[in-house]
């Protein structure tokens, strides 16, 4: 196999010749880098796209003769490897931590014990993998999987089955006929403003570490990640602001992102003076902690950390956080219904879903209207008696027929 870099449009491209079947292909890839400066980077780029095909194409090489006789779990991990590896990969860490934890927990073991090979697939024995996960797939055996974690599995192995589909080592793609039981509908509890009260003073007569943390999340409806990724240079003390632009999530390591979920997630909020003084005590705080360890401190932007500047895990916070609850005889909810409760406490005030679209950073309201549409109950309230009253008001300002109509002794 060979390739050559080429410009195009001022930036570097890898140009490979391919060779699948006898037959040349000839496949450009952007690498995104400007030419000045660049050319060190675009040719390690080459080398390691050249060393990626050339695996894949020996992979091919071997299972030319008969590639559908595969163990199906191999080709799944086949599959996972070829996505994620190098120019391939479109997709978001986290994901591909998503992606890792599935095939290893629930696809790898059922086929691998079930002795399936790739050519052995059909939509049968698809559906008899997802009736029993759905009724006892859970590892620790309580009991099956959630309908949305079905839906995460079943499109693995329909991206694994479209691909070999594309390749030619199989003709079709049963996946796409299963039937999937319907999605839970997950009912978000929270907290009253009086409860998260109850919270903030316990945690603050405790010194509890977290308590900056809750009481910023519990505020302004943040994020798990979005509060964990907040740094000191997304907070304004002169214009009283703090913008949320970076997160830090987890599903089996960590992953800091400079972005959000989504673009409506990038928002910023205005401190109140309660606020700024939580975070200007914290910044102080932070600042004596690095003199008191000296070498020893972990010296990082993130606002929310330990004593020794390690930034909390968002592992710690989610087991911590019922604990809390616990010890404090208040009702238990996860840390991300925090976020539940600051919309709720919203909307009882008077707020609409509107603003607390743009408070929480939805992408659209329909998400907002489909979580905490029957949150808004007292506004609607209020709108049936303002008709009410208005009707009221018409029908005792119009005279009633009966009332003018003559009595039977006038008419007589």
């Amino acid at each position: 196999m060979t390739g050559s870099l080429q410009i195009k449009n001022n930036k570097y491209y890898l140009v490979l010749n391919l060779y699948r079947n006898g037959k040349r292909k000839v496949k450009w890839i952007n690498t995104d880098l400007p030419v000045k400066g660049n050319k060190t980077k675009a040719q390690k780029l080459l080398r390691e796209a050249l060393k990626q095909y050339e695996e894949e194409q020996q992979h091919w090489q071997e299972l030319e003769n008969s590639p559908s006789l595969m163990p199906f779990a191999e080709a799944v991990q086949k599959w996972y490897e070829y996505k994620t590896a190098g120019f391939q990969r479109h997709i978001d860490e986290i994901t591909c931590q998503g992606y890792e934890t599935l095939i290893r927990l629930h696809i790898i073991p059922y086929f691998t014990n079930k002795g399936y090979r790739l050519c052995d697939i059909n939509k049968q024995n698809l559906q008899a993998f997802i009736n029993e996960k759905a009724t006892r797939g859970k590892i620790d055996g309580s009991g099956g999987l959630s309908g949305i974690t079905l839906r995460k599995v079943k499109s693995i192995i329909n991206m694994t089955l479209t691909y070999y589909e594309s390749e030619g080592v199989i003709d079709r793609n049963p996946c796409r006929f299963l039937n999937l039981p319907p999605k839970e509908r997950h009912e978000a509890k929270f907290f009253t403003m009086s409860q998260v009260e109850e919270l903030l003073e316990n945690l603050l007569k405790n010194n509890e570490p977290l308590y900056p943390l809750i009481r910023v999340t519990a505020l302004y409806g943040l994020r798990r990640s979005e509060a964990l990724g907040l740094c000191w240079d997304c907070v304004n003390f002169e214009a009283e602001t703090f913008t949320i632009r970076r997160s830090v999530t987890k599903v089996s390591k960590l992953v800091a992102k400079d972005k959000t979920k989504n673009e409506s997630s990038r928002r910023s909020f205005p401190m109140t003076a309660e606020i700024k003084k939580l975070f200007e005590d914290l910044k102080k705080q932070q600042r004596k902690d690095k003199r008191f360890y000296g070498n020893t401190y972990f010296d990082n932007d993130y606002v929310f950390r330990w004593e020794d500047g390690r930034p909390f895990s968002p592992d710690y916070v989610s087991q911590k956080f019922p604990k809390l609850l616990k010890e404090y005889g208040l009702p238990r909810i996860r840390f991300h219904e925090l976020r539940h409760s600051a919309a709720s406490n919203l909307l009882s005030m008077g707020f609409t879903l509107k603003d607390v679209q743009e408070w929480l950073g939805h992408a659209d309201i329909q998400t907002t209207a489909n979580i905490y549409g029957h949150l808004d109950a007292k506004r609607k309230i209020d709108m049936a008696y303002a008709l009410s009253a208005t009707e009221n008001k018409k029908e005792a300002s119009e005279p009633s027929e009966i009332a003018s109509a003559p009595s039977l002794e006038q008419a007589s």
